[in-house]
């Protein structure tokens, strides 16, 4: 008699999750302040550190991708808005910091000093270049409008005529030197004509100078990626000029009409592009064979604290044995795409279990939600401080619309998702430099310098729930409410 289907479970794998793998110590060659966290996830990006914000719309939006750039990580803006509303975030980061500010906003001289006013209050901005025919003829700061009586004035009545500038070959170095100089806080850019190109301020200059591990463009400016549905061309080509890296937003990549969406959107877009989410092997390999080009991978499935796809479906690829599939597939066809572990990493203990399976960097929900740059004003309940927090398949995402093509067609008609409360942290720099101390620590013990050196020394052991219990707190009542890591 055959035996088709009890074969099934007697050769099924098994399906690994965090806390079923524990690290093994390893001999350390550095402390673990000296572990150097940098990984390469594209040919043309580089992070610092192997943070990437999830693209949710209660994680990531202006602050948090402004934030986990400048701490040297990369944040991914949310889709579940109106295509205007998404490009308006991503040009928000871009504009945050830069060396040079090509989308410069200026006033043309006729205009008047009121109108100067308003958009520096609408705009945030001090100093405003004043273009003529598209070239340079003055420039207007805040104090110039603060100290004209008469606001209905021409500006060109009260700007700084032949201001001082320089060409696009500048340095920062250069580009210092004559602040100095002639004491100016803004340098508009010119080309041989006067033709404004761009602008540098000086506190672009010193803020790139007090971060140097802070992510960047060619030009300086902060890096972006965004997500989007491989369906949603439209969409990838108004972002494609502002943002560093897509990311396609699908709960099942490994379907037919994602990869094949995908695969022309990889042809037609500039960004870095990543796809996923897959789950096994198979998945990885086929990703990998009919997207060109395509720069990484996100992989797990079902395996984030507010996703409900495996208890609903009964379907789920957690999301270390996700990782250390794809990392195998990504290997066996000489890939050096990277791998991107979402999903399930609530701190940096699961962090580095997952760098150490093969993921070249890891995509936080839960543990930034709590975060002050978490979209979001703080709750207070029960005399404790929390912000809101949702999948992306909840109900009440599902009815704004736009996350709908994120769930597979039989799945429309049912939630993947729940939301909730998650403890308010403070301010993100706090909650990522804790995370990034305690996976230094991790790769410390586990003897990896680096996490390309994680990859090879990386050792995994089996623990039981009775080791899992006795390697957590045990056995005493804490003094204190210890906050979650992360």
């Amino acid at each position: 008699m055959g035996a088709r289907f009890s074969s099934k479970l007697d050769s099924a794998p098994l399906a690994a999750t965090f806390g079923d793998f524990i690290l093994l110590p390893g001999k350390a060659a550095v402390e673990p302040s000296e572990v150097d966290l940098s990984t390469r996830i594209s040919p043309s990006m580089s992070l610092a550190i192997p943070l990437i914000s999830s693209p949710m719309d209660t994680v990531t939006e202006v602050d948090m991708a402004v934030g986990m750039a400048r701490l040297g990580g990369l944040g991914v803006v949310h889709r579940n808005c109106p295509v205007e509303e998404q490009v308006a975030m991503v040009r928000a980061v871009k504009r945050a910091e830069s060396f040079i500010i090509r989308d410069v906003v200026t006033v043309a001289p006729d205009q008047t000093v009121s109108d100067a006013r308003a958009l520096m209050d609408a705009r945030g901005i001090s100093g405003l270049p004043v273009v003529a025919d598209g070239r340079l003829v003055g420039i207007v700061t805040r104090r110039d409008v603060a100290f004209a009586a008469d606001q209905s004035r021409p500006i060109r009545e009260i700007m700084t005529v032949d201001p001082v500038t320089v060409g696009p070959d500048v340095t920062p170095q250069e580009a210092k030197a004559l602040m100095g100089q002639h004491k100016v806080e803004k340098l508009p850019v010119v080309d041989r004509d006067g033709t404004l190109l761009g602008l540098i301020t000086a506190r672009d200059i010193f803020s790139m100078e007090s971060r140097p591990e802070s992510t960047r463009d060619r030009e300086g400016r902060l890096a972006v990626a965004a997500a989007v549905s491989p369906f949603d061309l439209e969409r990838a080509r108004a972002l494609d000029r502002w943002v560093d890296a897509l990311f396609t937003d699908v709960a099942h990549f490994h379907n037919e009409a994602a990869m094949s969406a995908a695969a022309r959107m990889a042809r037609e877009v500039s960004a870095d592009l990543f796809v996923g989410n897959v789950g096994t092997r198979e998945a990885a390999e086929e990703a990998l064979s009919r997207v060109d080009p395509v720069a990484g991978l996100r992989v797990g499935m079902a395996s984030g604290s507010i996703c409900t796809t495996g208890e609903v479906t009964g379907v789920a690829a957690p999301t270390l044995f996700a990782v250390a599939q794809a990392a195998d597939a990504a290997e066996a066809l000489g890939s050096d795409a990277s791998i991107i572990a979402d999903g399930g990493i609530r701190g940096p203990g699961e962090a580095a279990k997952a760098l150490a399976a093969g993921a070249s960097a890891v995509m936080l929900g839960y543990a930034l939600a709590g975060s002050r740059e978490a979209p979001g004003q703080p709750l207070m309940f029960g005399g404790r401080m929390y912000k809101f927090y949702r999948g992306m398949g909840s109900p009440s995402a599902r009815r704004r619309r736009y996350a709908l093509d994120r769930y597979s067609r039989p799945s429309k008609e049912i939630a993947e998702g729940i939301e909730g409360l998650v403890p308010y942290r403070g301010d993100l720099e706090t909650v990522v430099r804790k995370f990034v101390a305690g996976l230094r620590a991790a790769m410390g013990y586990a003897g990896a310098s680096s996490v390309r050196e994680l990859w090879e020394v990386g050792r995994f052991a089996r623990v039981s729930q009775a080791g899992l219990r006795e390697i957590s707190p045990h056995d005493v009542r804490p003094l204190e409410w210890r906050p979650e890591v992360g």
